[in-house]
């Protein structure tokens, strides 16, 4: 088994779904691959009904036949480059006994040892044959059931991760799968989209032995040091905070744009350091600014980092992150960077890199939305999600991400602090809802201490 499970939960099956044949052969990832190589990535879709746990492998196996890199193996060279082998070697698919109602499977969401998902051994995937995607059908008491999935980052992004999910659907309904755009290699496909020159400032950093250290550190602490909160924001409270704040700026704005710059005014206000500086990380898909198709596989992501000075008021920092958005490519672009990056460095140095954006002593905040993927409206086995979420795995402080809410209403924010800020964050809703209004609906479902 690849992840922690509770003394309470009761395995029924665990199988293994193969595609039945192995894919076209290697893939050779790309720095982006390499660099989130050592991180897992878990979710879990609720239902409010049960789904046919032989449909839903039997329609994975035929979407893995279309996907062949999530039921294959990590294999390093010896020059260091990471390759997936598409050899078929499956993908663990667990059936289990869950003593929890929906309510509690979601109130299990904000714990890294939910029990809901087998999350998948990524750093140690590296040196072992194990599985980069594991799925796991947990049976409520209720009647409903949480669909755990969890694969190794190096297979891609959340793009990547919502074409797959997309292909399963297509495989357990009888519909079109999504036109895939597979390579062999990673790098040049990536390559022959990226301009000659770019923001000329990488997005990879080599910290100092010092540094390197207290990061390790942060990591290993991670699970006592640091709290997971989960915000739901109503539809109309979000168009109320967009448009106050687009009034105030003088200049259009998305939901997106008012809501980071409100999240991170709130904790601001609750950190008690409003005079220093701060940076917001936002991961931006690559795809649609570069021309890729939509059905390239991998980690195609780049940044937007933009600093919160003194004195900028929520109106401002919405606005200048609209700007960001629109300059992206010619002003924040860093993948051809990050590979002169390298170049100077020596590749075999980039398990010494870390992201820019990881950078909690700084109180970094990242946050990524994995909005408009289209998830609750896919089907397995005729059943749609009412909700979606991430799940716990590292609870590396200051990362976030910003999903659809519960029926794709509203917008479910989850957020890992320190556990001091937490505790502030959950005693503040005046200020984290300042334009929620008393009519405004609660989701129909979700975790009891969603705030």
């Amino acid at each position: 088994m690849t992840g922690v499970l509770t003394s309470d939960t009761e395995i029924r099956t665990v199988r293994a779904v193969r595609a039945g044949r192995p894919g076209p052969g290697p893939v050779r990832c790309s720095v982006g691959d390499l660099l989130l190589a050592d991180l897992p990535v878990s979710v879990v879709l609720f239902y409010d009904r049960p789904l046919d746990a032989d449909a839903l492998a039997a329609g994975l196996a035929r979407a893995l036949a279309r996907l062949p890199e999530f039921a294959g193996r990590l294999r390093t060279a010896a020059d260091g480059d990471l390759f997936i082998d598409t050899d078929d070697s499956g993908v663990p698919f667990t059936v289990a006994d869950a003593p929890h109602t929906l309510t509690e499977a979601f109130d299990r969401m904000a714990l890294p040892a939910s029990g809901l998902v087998d999350h998948v051994r990524a750093a140690d995937a590296r040196r072992e044959p194990l599985p980069l995607l594991t799925v796991r059908l947990n049976r409520l008491t209720d009647g409903a059931c949480a669909l755990g999935i969890s694969w190794h980052h190096a297979v891609g992004d959340m793009h990547t991760f919502a074409l797959l999910l997309r292909t399963w659907s297509a495989c357990t309904e009888g519909a079109e799968p999504p036109a895939l755009a597979p390579t062999a290699d990673r790098e040049l496909q990536l390559d022959a989209h990226l301009p000659a020159e770019d923001s000329g400032v990488p997005s990879l950093r080599l910290p100092e032995p010092a540094e390197a250290t207290e990061l390790r550190r942060t990591v290993a602490a991670a699970g006592l040091a640091n709290r997971t909160a989960q915000i739901w924001f109503a539809p109309a409270e979000t168009q109320r905070l967009r448009a106050a704040l687009a009034a105030e700026a003088d200049r259009p704005l998305s939901v997106n744009d008012a809501l980071c710059a409100h999240l991170m005014h709130v904790l601001r206000e609750l950190d008690g350091h409003r005079d220093q500086e701060q940076t917001l990380t936002m991961p931006v898909n690559l795809r649609r600014p570069l021309g890729l198709p939509d059905g390239a596989l991998g980690n195609l992501l780049g940044e937007i980092r933009l600093p919160w000075r003194p004195g900028t008021t929520p109106a401002r920092y919405a606005a200048e992150l609209r700007t960001a958005v629109e300059e992206f490519t010619g002003k924040h672009l860093s993948t051809r960077s990050n590979l002169n990056f390298l170049r100077r460095i020596g590749r075999d140095r980039i398990a010494d890199c870390v992201p820019a954006g990881f950078d909690p002593a700084r109180r970094t905040l990242t946050l990524s939305s994995w909005c408009r993927l289209g998830l609750h409206d896919l089907p397995l086995t005729g059943r749609r999600p009412i909700a979606f979420s991430p799940a716990a795995t590292l609870q590396l402080p200051w990362s976030s991400w910003l999903v659809e809410g519960p029926g794709g209403e509203g917008l479910l924010y989850t957020v890992v602090l320190p556990t001091r800020l937490a505790a502030k964050l959950r005693g503040a809703h005046d200020l984290l809802h300042a334009y929620r209004e008393p009519s405004d609906p609660l989701p129909a479902v979700g975790p009891r201490k969603l705030l």
